[in-house]
This record gives C-alpha cells, sequence and structure tokens, in this order.
C-alpha cells in the first residue's frame, strides 16, 4: 500500500542517522509530513533537504533531548511553523560508546546521561507533543526500545535499563492516553546495522546473526514497514504493544 501516512505530520527523533533516518524516510514515503529532529543540526536538516528534493515533505529542528527546556523550546517553534501533530517516533537515543563495560565497571556519569537521554527525553518530548495528538483524530506514539531488555544483553546495563524502562513507560503511557484515542506501542529491533553499532564487536554481531531465526543482519528498512503500520489508522485498535522486529533472535 501507498499513502498510508499521507497527510499526517510525524514527528521523529534521532532523525539525522540510522533508524530514525530510515523512519522519517518511509514516513515520508507514504505521504507523511515529517519533522526530523536531532542533536546533530547540520545533519538533520541537509537529510531534510535530501527529501524534499524528492518531493517529499520534510523539515528539521536541532533538539538536545538532555535539555527540558530545549525540548520547551524546539517543540514551540514545531507548533509555531503548524500545530498539525499526528504521530510521534521517540527514536533520540545515546547508545554510541555506551557498552563494553559490566555493571561493577560502570561509570556513574555515564549511567546518568544514558537514563537522561534515553529515559527522561523519551518522557519530556511525548509530554509536549500530547497536547497536539489529542487534537488529532487518531494520535500515535511509537517508542523504540531494544531486544536487549528483552534478553539481558551483559556489559550493557544502562542502555538495557533505559530500553526496559521505555518498555514500561509504553504500557503506562498507553493506559493514560487511550481515553484521548491515543495509541502508544513499542517496537524492539534487535542488533542493526547502523552507525550507532560500528562499534559493537563482531563477536556480538555474530551472536545475534547465528541466534536469529531468520539468519542474516538486520537492516533499519527491515524496521521501517512495522513504525508506518503503528503511525497509520490500520493500526488505530492498537495500542500498550511491545513488538520485537528482530528477526527471531527473542520472541515475545
Amino acid at each position: 500500500m501507498n499513502n498510508l501516512l499521507l497527510n499526517k505530520r510525524i514527528v521523529i527523533s534521532g532523525a539525522a542517522r540510522g533508524l530514525g533516518l530510515s523512519f522519517a524516510t518511509a514516513c515520508a514515503k507514504q505521504g507523511a509530513d515529517v519533522v526530523m529532529l536531532d542533536i546533530l543540526a547540520d545533519e538533520v536538516h541537509s537529510q531534510a533537504n535530501l527529501l524534499k528534493k524528492q518531493g517529499l515533505k520534510a523539515t528539521a529542528w536541532q533538539i538536545d533531548l538532555a535539555d527540558a527546556s530545549n525540548i520547551k523550546s524546539t517543540i514551540d517553534n514545531v507548533i509555531a511553523h503548524s500545530a498539525q501533530i499526528d504521530g510521534l517516533i521517540n527514536c533520540g537515543a545515546l547508545a554510541t560508546g555506551v557498552g563494553g563495560k559490566n555493571m561493577m565497571d560502570y561509570d556513574e556519569d555515564l549511567w546518568d546521561r544514558v537514563m537522561q537521554i534515553n529515559v527522561k527525553g523519551t518522557w519530556l518530548l511525548s509530554k509536549a507533543l500530547v497536547p497536539y495528538l489529542k487534537a488529532s483524530s487518531a494520535g500515535k506514539i511509537v517508542n523504540i526500545a531494544s531486544d536487549t531488555a528483552l534478553w539481558g544483553a551483559p556489559n550493557l546495563m544502562a542502555y538495557t535499563a533505559s530500553k526496559g524502562a521505555i518498555i514500561s513507560m509504553t504500557r503506562s503511557m498507553a493506559r493514560e492516553l487511550g481515553e484521548d484515542n491515543i495509541c502508544v506501542n513499542c517496537i524492539l529491533p534487535g542488533l542493526t546495522i547502523v552507525e550507532a553499532t560500528a562499534y559493537v564487536p563482531q563477536q556480538r554481531h555474530d551472536h545475534y546473526v547465528n541466534g536469529r531465526a531468520l539468519n542474516r543482519k538486520q537492516y533499519p528498512e527491515d524496521i521501517d514497514g512495522t513504525a508506518v503500520y503503528l503511525l497509520s489508522n490500520l493500526a488505530s485498535f492498537v495500542t500498550g504493544q511491545n513488538i520485537p522486529v528482530n528477526g527471531g533472535f527473542v520472541f515475545n
């Protein structure tokens, strides 16, 4: 199907690279007007311009998910441009450089920063956009967690804990926002080939490929369809669900 998101305005955090960029591209190709957010200002603006050159609808804004006041001011600017918001993908997260140490060696400051961006940032961005999602006929929030929270990936505790929090938050958000006809769901990707996972040891990549029911590497486009579906009217009675998209490495 084409144009599953026609005339919908979708906000995507972490949209300069990797999964977030892939989601933004997929949504735009399905007819959405995508609002791309990222701390990497030059990159996110460049990517939005590339989409516009393809005849797609996209705007870009810099955001710092570690800064509550910046989140508010950024969303104020987004809304000043257009108050229509139909969907949100919470993809922005700190992933690079957060692994490799066990729980005894983890740095406290790094732990706090992972939680501040991945968990608190997701909450605050959602909170800022909920009033506008309520005004939509069928608002959608798609949180991006990780299947590491299901199988307990070692030497990655802060990231794994943050994604476990996203899973739990999804359920609570779905309960609280259901009365406003806002659906809240969560995608749990497996280890995906993007810039943020370039540092992951080959042994971990091999562990994933060999353990999947579908024995191959995972790419961003493997997840795009699930995100588009959850943002579309096809998923209007789906909420509170945590959906692993990992080639069968973890069954849920």
